[in-house]
């Protein structure tokens, strides 16, 4: 068998010993996570300190709409993750890169189209939401200038998502932390105009968004030349920017369902806040503080499932289905006693924990003790379901866990919480969690032994004949011995 090709960066998932190379892997995905989490709770304390409750629910309104256009990079960036780890796996650097461009090339004009029209139509867009009057103009200044940073983070998703795919963890890592620290130290520069900055307002907390994402996606390009990664892009191989319709259609066709599947999550949370809504000021306040904390309790999850997933596609590619096996295995012991783990230490030190939030006497703190103690378990199932779900999509077997969450999350979650309601009083919201998340489990486990998802063949389609050999023709001339390497088999 080839041996994979030697390139910075890249890590060969197919050899070695599984559980220590899945937990090197996940652990740098988790504190990418974790920063990205920080660097928006820190700019919301900048912006509420700074602005007040009028613009913060101004930055709030114009996330949710980020939410869901992010839900589409996702899908497509995970797809191109698939491809480029299961191209990778087979020696086909080609096609990774091939995979890598295409879904580039689509995700860049495509946000440039949405962040035309988003500038555009962001009053329009903001009345739908019904987004409060005292915020409007604090939204409409935001949500602009949000819609103006939407290819560069889109890019950056996207590119940090593919390199993962190469069995690269770290460099998303650093060029997270450049982001996310650009972010969080120009945000009270431009908001307040502290030293040589001018005094922005709301403006300059979407602008210092703005800036270190261009920074930090122009550094990511440079360095991935720099120290010629696998999927860097020269001479003929630019042309894949420009995507082949053959290539487009492998992208979207598995990249919409895993994106839809996030928008199913988010529905389903919004329609869970209307329910939690109608309980009062309390109720509502301890539930958001329970989301700020389950954030953080579900990172390892997917961590691990990420990490799973590129490893499974790795192997996929190398039709070493043992090595898949033995992933999930190590998957679902890491991520079980990882998340056990926080569960249980938020259990015994959540009233501190929720003060910072809420204050020590706040009336809201017992009720989300409340809510810890009914429902924060049901994280340790959604690991497992999260396990199941990065293998099965490794292998592009996307609509089964699509269609399992919409089971889940409505027929289970939602009408368990309405209809026991009466019965259950408040209790039935909290406990419709884990009651979906033990339904997601169970299904996903089922797909994973019965379904037929072993049996697709995933693979980057073939650029036509002359784009093939102009790309052979420049490895033998540039003396690339990775770009000359062909699938397996």
């Amino acid at each position: 068998m080839a041996q994979p090709p030697s390139r910075p960066g890249s890590r060969d998932l197919t050899t070695g010993p599984i559980g220590k190379t899945l937990l090197v892997f996940a652990l740098p995905t988790m504190a990418s996570n974790v920063l990205q989490s920080l660097n928006g709770s820190i700019n919301a304390v900048w912006v509420g300190r700074y602005l007040g409750e009028s613009a913060l629910a101004a930055t709030s309104n114009a996330n949710n709409i980020m939410f869901l256009m992010f839900a589409a990079v996702f899908g497509f960036g995970m797809a191109a993750t698939i491809l480029v780890g299961q191209s990778f796996g087979r020696r086909d650097i080609d096609g990774a890169r091939r995979a890598f461009g295409s879904a580039v090339g689509l995700i860049f004009w495509s946000s440039i189209v949405v962040a035309t029209l988003g500038w555009i139509f962001a009053p329009e867009i903001l009345h739908l939401l019904a987004t409060p009057g005292d915020a409007m103009p604090l939204a409409l200044t935001y949500l602009r200038i949000i819609f103006l940073s939407l290819p560069s983070s889109m890019l950056m998703v996207l590119m940090m998502m593919g390199l993962r795919g190469t069995g690269d963890s770290m460099t998303p890592l650093w060029f997270g932390l450049m982001a996310s620290v650009l972010d969080v130290i120009l945000n009270p520069l431009l908001i307040a105009g502290m030293g040589p900055f001018p005094r922005m307002g709301i403006a300059g907390a979407a602008t210092a968004t703005l800036i270190a994402n261009v920074v930090s996606v122009g550094s990511l390009v440079g360095y991935i030349y720099w120290k010629d990664l696998t999927l860097r892009l020269r001479g003929p191989e630019l042309g894949y920017l420009f995507p082949s319709r053959e290539v487009v259609w492998a992208i979207v066709t598995k990249g919409v369902p895993i994106g839809a599947q996030m928008i199913v999550i988010a529905v389903a949370g919004l329609t869970m806040m209307g329910l939690v809504n109608r309980e009062g000021v309390d109720t509502a306040a301890a539930f958001g503080v329970t989301l700020q904390l389950w954030a953080y309790v579900q990172m390892p999850a997917m961590a691990v499932g990420a990490a799973v997933s590129a490893m499974a596609a790795q192997n996929i590619g190398a039709g070493k289905w043992d090595r898949v096996e033995a992933t999930t295995r190590s998957g679902l012991i890491f991520v079980t006693a990882i998340t056990t783990t926080m569960v249980v230490a938020l259990l015994a030190f959540d009233r501190p924990v929720m003060a910072l939030f809420l204050g020590s006497e706040s009336p809201a703190v017992p009720i989300a003790q409340h809510i810890q103690l009914l429902a924060t378990w049901n994280f340790v199932l959604f690991g497992m379901t999260m396990v199941f779900f990065g293998v099965v999509r490794a292998n592009g077997a996307v609509l089964g866990p699509l269609l399992i969450l919409l089971v889940a999350m409505f027929p289970v979650r939602i009408a368990f919480a309405t209809v026991m309601k009466p019965v259950l009083g408040v209790d039935a919201l909290w406990l419709s969690f884990p009651l979906g998340s033990v339904a997601t489990f169970a299904l996903s486990a089922l797909f994973y032994r019965y379904g037929n998802w072993r049996s697709t063949h995933l693979l980057v389609p073939h650029a036509h004949a002359h784009e093939e050999a102009e790309a052979h023709c420049h490895a033998q001339a540039t003396g690339d011995p990775a770009a000359t390497l062909h699938p397996l088999g």
